[in-house]
């Protein structure tokens, strides 16, 4: 299993950004896909996931209404657009998939300026 994140960088408050991650080493259609963040001092929290075929989604409170998780089945790809970005809203974006065991990617900094 490889999880593949891509996407992050610097932006002003209030801007947007949008996430990928590339999947490879299972059958992605089959997995349920979520995106969780670490920002520093605080423990990883589960931002928004995605059922395997797209049909459903849930987002954590903090999100809710300002980022979008989406899937490509056929690209082996999520993805989390993330708008109105707030300073808050820094911290490593990883990718994961449980899969009998967590899998993570190596993560992708996202920083939002005041």
């Amino acid at each position: 299993v490889q999880l593949v994140e891509s996407g992050g960088g610097l932006v002003q408050s209030g801007g947007s950004l949008r996430l990928s991650c590339a999947a490879s080493g299972f059958t992605f259609i089959r997995y349920t896909m979520n995106w969780y963040r670490q920002a520093p001092g605080k423990e990883r929290e589960l931002v928004a996931g995605i059922s395997s075929t797209g049909g459903s989604t849930n987002y954590a409170d903090s999100v809710q209404g300002r980022f979008t998780i989406s899937r490509d089945n056929a690209k082996n790809t999520v993805y989390l657009r993330m708008n109105s970005l707030k300073p808050k809203d820094t911290a490593v974006y990883y990718c994961h998939v449980l899969i009998g065991r967590h899998y993570w990617g190596q993560g992708t900094q996202v920083t939002v300026s005041s």
